[in-house]
């Protein structure tokens, strides 16, 4: 049987990749100036308008994947004779994954025989992004079905991600940190560095002063946590700081050899909870226990 690897917009891998892959996705939703936008990774709800809306002040929200939408798209492949891996955002930050359980139990109420693997990816933003990555590239160098989901369950909890926040003012609004913590850190230029868990959840490991150490410290990070970099894609995600993002990579180029790279932005999902300047490093390591 064909199968279909899929995932949602929380993954934030580049749209080029997306349509040249031909990845079908759902999309989580963006409530920004008192509308709401499907996140599409940027092609309609564009990444310029999010980030410049940030930056003058509008603070959005975002919502999951409802289980309507999930039906929808399952059904349509399992009527194509096709069986699903769907790799999704972390549980412990979105419901998208429990919509996307319940859609498959509608699903096999009236199509007992469809084949729908979830998957859920304990990660999220370009971290998510590398297990579909790679989940795609096996599918093309033609893997089974059972190999890729044992290769993506295998290795989800070794995907690292560090992110670096460059304003506080999210945090404080999402109700991470209080006003006070905000104000002060703010005012001593804190650089608060985000980590995903095993359980698949964004925790404050530690606060850096000054934005120039807090990208040492991500580069720290990968040197002492990176598993043979040589042979895998780091990845890179952004909050509309281009200019970080490419000086990161060629530091990981000329530093440590990798294979190769791609940067994003970082999409509304995360971004509406990290605001603007965050910027990320995602690899393979091994384990990201802390």
């Amino acid at each position: 049987m064909d199968f279909i690897i899929m995932t949602d917009s929380s993954c934030d891998l580049p749209l080029s990749y997306i349509e040249e892959n031909n990845i079908p996705f759902v999309s989580l939703t963006c409530h920004f100036n008192n509308s709401d936008y499907k996140d599409d990774f940027g092609k309609t709800f564009t990444y310029r308008q999010f980030y410049d809306g940030l930056r003058n002040g509008e603070m959005p929200t975002t919502s999951q994947v409802n289980v309507y939408q999930f039906t929808e798209v399952f059904t349509k492949f399992i009527k194509e004779g096709k069986s699903i891996i769907y790799i999704g955002m972390s549980s412990a930050i979105s419901g998208t994954i429990n919509s996307a359980n319940m859609a498959k139990e509608s699903v096999l109420e009236e199509y007992k025989d469809a084949d729908i693997t979830i998957i859920d990816s304990k990660s999220a933003c370009i971290g998510q992004g590398i297990l579909v990555y790679n989940a795609v590239e096996m599918m093309k160098k033609g893997c089974s079905r059972e190999e890729i989901i044992k290769w993506v369950e295998n290795n989800k909890l070794n995907i690292n991600h560090w992110f670096m926040v460059g304003t506080l003012k999210h945090l404080r609004y999402g109700g991470r940190i209080s006003a006070t913590a905000a104000t002060i850190g703010t005012l001593m230029k804190i650089n608060p560095i985000i980590f995903i868990n095993n359980e698949g959840k964004l925790i404050n490991v530690t606060n850096v002063r000054g934005r120039k150490k807090a990208i040492k410290y991500l580069l720290e990070k990968f040197e002492e946590r990176a598993k043979e970099p040589e042979n895998q894609i780091i990845m890179i995600s952004h909050g509309d700081c281009v200019e970080d993002a490419t000086n990161l990579e060629r530091t990981v180029k000329e530093e440590f050899g990798v294979k190769d790279t791609m940067i994003n932005f970082v999409g509304p999902v995360i971004a509406s909870h990290t605001g603007p300047d965050m910027l990320s490093l995602c690899f393979i390591g091994n384990g990201r226990d802390l």
